[in-house]
């Protein structure tokens, strides 16, 4: 039986107290949840995935760090590029002569100046060039670990909601078993081939499960505005799983080869690794502050201005072209700290790198073990699920012939649909396990989704 198959326990007519005792809380969250989600079309894990793409505010957010971090790694190039600049004045000034001769006068003066830069050894610049580059790509791991989070929150809320329906299904189902059970209870009592006893545990177990019915309800509206939340979309309604499923194997089926990919693959390390190349790349631009450097000058100055005794205008054009050069002698050991800064920081990177490797390393063992675990314990509820259905056909034969009492057939039905429950989660936490072990080894895409997309009911 699966978890999204109808029901086929067939049963007598329910007897009228059987039912009577339903709070009419529990009807009303369940009309809640039929009037919620009628009338809406069944969403894929793809789909919701690319609605969560445009409209999570976190991956949002890498998102526009990635494209902050283009802009800054742009402004790096500028160090290796010309500079050139216009600069322009113009100025009034007012003679005052002590003798008569020549009489006081003001005159104006303007002056107009294109100056233009080229680095020609400059290690620094270039040094700084190569960290934005290097930047860059930390962002660009930043954003691929932004995604491959965004894919596992994705799926672990669409099989949440789809967990919360099995249970609401479940229970809904153990209610009528219950209710059936119940109904039986009190007619042999009725005629005398039982005793109160039955019917009271009955009640009670009926009792039970209508508080269950509520609670499994609200779950699944939680998890449903979870998901709604997640994706941007009001009421959600994820497809269910096409059973029976075969539910993949990781491949190669070695967690050797895992781990190895994840050591080099991984965002954590690729961005640690970065890190530690810009932290050398500061050390060497930090010797660089004890070297020259060398750039190429331009200037073409225009002006005009009166002769102060004569009053003839003047005007002069001047080119001037040629190399300037700096060597920087004495600091105050600025240079010299700044070294031995750079240099305790890049031990710093070293060390951060080796700490992602040993952190990636561990989850994806403990993912690869949990995929593992979780096939056999699918493998194992399966084959409970058989024997609690067996179990259950047997208590309730065994009943009627008088050998099992009303309490038996009651546990049976509860560890079946206990079972049942299990299974199904189970089943989703092994296709969620299986993207976490991909995602811990650095290789999550989006690619991903369409083989576990396969396995889903259109």
């Amino acid at each position: 039986m699966t978890p999204h198959a109808p029901f086929s326990l067939a049963h007598s007519s329910r007897h009228p107290s059987a039912v009577r005792r339903v709070p009419w809380a529990a009807w009303a969250v369940a009309c809640g949840l039929v009037l919620s989600t009628s009338g809406v079309q069944a969403q894929s894990l793809v789909t919701l995935f690319e609605s969560a793409k445009d409209f999570d505010a976190t991956y949002q957010a890498a998102r526009a760090s990635h494209d902050a971090a283009q802009a800054k790694a742009d402004q790096a190039r500028a160090g290796l590029l010309p500079s050139v600049g216009l600069s322009a004045g113009a100025s009034r000034s007012n003679v005052d002569y002590a003798s008569a001769v020549p009489p006081d006068r003001s005159f104006n003066s303007q002056n107009a100046t294109v100056a233009a830069s080229q680095p020609l050894y400059r290690p620094a610049n270039r040094l700084g060039f190569e960290q934005g580059q290097k930047s860059l790509l930390v962002a660009k791991a930043q954003l691929q670990a932004a995604q491959q989070d965004l894919i596992i929150r994705t799926t672990q809320a669409y099989f949440d909601v789809l967990a919360a329906e099995d249970t609401v299904r479940f229970v809904d189902a153990q209610k009528a078993a219950v209710a059936e059970q119940l109904a039986a209870a009190k007619r042999n009592f009725e005629v005398g081939t039982s005793t109160v006893t039955d019917s009271r545990e009955a009640q009670a177990r009926f009792d039970l499960v209508l508080a269950q019915e509520i609670a499994a309800a609200n779950d699944l509206r939680v998890k449903k505005l979870a998901l709604d939340t997640l994706v941007g979309t009001a009421n959600t309604a994820p497809q269910p799983l096409a059973l029976p499923v075969d539910l993949p194997t990781p491949q190669p089926d070695d967690v050797q080869h895992w781990v190895n990919l994840a050591e080099t693959t991984h965002p954590s390390v690729q961005q640690a690794s970065t890190a530690l190349e810009v932290a050398q790349l500061e050390t060497r631009k930090a010797e660089a502050g004890h070297g020259p450097t060398l750039d190429l000058t331009a200037q073409y100055q225009m002006a005009r201005s009166p002769s102060a005794t004569t009053g003839n205008i003047l005007r002069s054009n001047t080119a001037t072209v040629g190399v300037q050069f700096n060597m920087p002698l004495f600091a105050g050991y600025a240079i010299q700290n700044r070294v031995k800064e750079t240099l305790a920081l890049e031990e710093k990177a070293r060390a951060d790198l080796d700490a992602a490797r040993r952190s990636v390393a561990q989850a994806t063992r403990a993912a690869f073990f949990g995929v593992q675990s979780g096939k056999g314990q699918v493998r194992a509820l399966e084959a409970a699920e058989a024997s609690s259905q067996s179990a259950l056909d047997a208590n309730k034969l065994g009943y009627q012939v008088g050998v099992r009492i009303n309490i038996d057939v009651l546990n049976a039905q509860s560890q079946l649909f206990q079972t049942k429950r299990d299974l199904a989660k189970a089943r989703y936490d092994v296709l969620v396990g299986g993207l976490r072990l991909k995602q811990a080894s650095g290789g999550l895409s989006p690619e991903d989704l369409t083989s576990v997309n396969a396995l889903i009911k259109p």
